[in-house]
């Protein structure tokens, strides 16, 4: 699989929310879903409030560094098929990579505050390391899909849907007991990586790949009454793609999200993958000349004499 497959069609877009000073959320789509070059989808959303008065770097700190971890794990796991390996990703996954991106989220914010560091009195205490991580503190949803690998990881509120093959639309980490008003899991939180979900989805075969993937901050569903008006979004928005494609919702999208937040009051953004369809080569037409196919009848004929005989 060379890189310049594309076997994804990627989409996403960030609205501001009402009233809001700044956005507070950040997101990437990168990669083309190949396994030299694996698909990356992140979404973060910074707390925002007073307490957290640095969370949109929160929230970029968050999605820059899944990017990088989870391209670097998407690469390892090209060779997933050899015996054993498969399990060995999976534990990876489960308890490893939530470690490192934790460990990696706070390195960069400690190292944004050695950085810039508030002025004030000599004599003021320096703040301790969890107070520092507070002023980050931020959600994140990010995914990875490659040929035959997807996983996802979720910390804190938002939102990851999943179109499958056949159509049945799932959100396969959406927690048993939804937070009570704002309060969320955060990457600020003490032994936060305890607290990733983890969405593990091997692609045994390329018919079986999802059709679609949409992750989104809790500003969308927020704008809904109930997860029912989550799910019919999602289902319509994969509709709208499977008959216009990327392009014509991509135009819209900005729109949507907007709407959304209006109702919500909320930063909401949304970053999207459809599957691209398979390509199917084009049949080519044979021309053969007059004496290849004199030549080609004497040895049909010559092949239909030996069997007669």
């Amino acid at each position: 699989m060379t890189l310049g497959v594309r076997r994804w069609e990627t989409l996403a877009d960030s609205v501001q929310g009402v009233n809001k000073r700044r956005n507070q959320d950040w997101y990437e789509c990168r990669g083309t879903g190949s396994g030299e070059d694996p698909l990356v989808l992140a979404v973060a959303d910074g707390h925002g409030s007073a307490v957290h008065a640095r969370s949109e770097l929160g929230a970029r700190f968050a999605v820059d560094r899944f990017v990088s971890l989870a391209a670097h794990f998407g690469r390892a796991a090209h060779d997933c098929h050899e015996p054993g390996r498969l399990a060995r990703l999976m534990t990876y996954a489960r308890d490893d990579f939530p470690r490192a991106l934790v460990h990696e989220w706070q390195q960069a914010a400690l190292g944004h505050w050695d950085r810039n560091r508030p002025v004030v009195e000599e004599a003021a205490r320096e703040p301790a390391p969890e107070d520092k991580l507070v002023l980050y503190g931020t959600t994140l949803i990010g995914a990875v899909l490659t040929p035959w690998l997807f996983v996802a990881w979720q910390l804190g509120d938002g939102d990851l849907a999943v179109v499958e093959h056949d159509g049945t639309l799932s959100r396969p980490l959406a927690p048993a007991e939804e937070d009570l008003g704002d309060e969320t899991e955060s990457l600020c939180g003490r032994a936060a990586w305890r607290s990733v979900r983890m969405h593990w989805a091997p692609v045994f075969e390329e018919a079986r790949t999802p059709r679609l993937v949409v992750l989104s901050t809790d500003g969308l569903s927020k704008s809904f009454a109930s997860a029912d008006g989550y799910r019919e979004f999602v289902a319509g928005l994969a509709g709208r793609l499977a008959e216009e494609g990327g392009p014509g919702v991509r135009k819209v999208l900005p729109e949507w999200l907007a709407q959304a937040s209006r109702y919500s009051g909320d930063d909401t953004t949304l970053a999207a993958a459809l599957r691209s369809a398979p390509e199917v080569p084009e049949p080519v037409e044979v021309t053969v000349d007059e004496e290849s196919s004199a030549v080609a009848g004497d040895a049909a004929g010559a092949e239909e004499r030996k069997t007669e005989t």
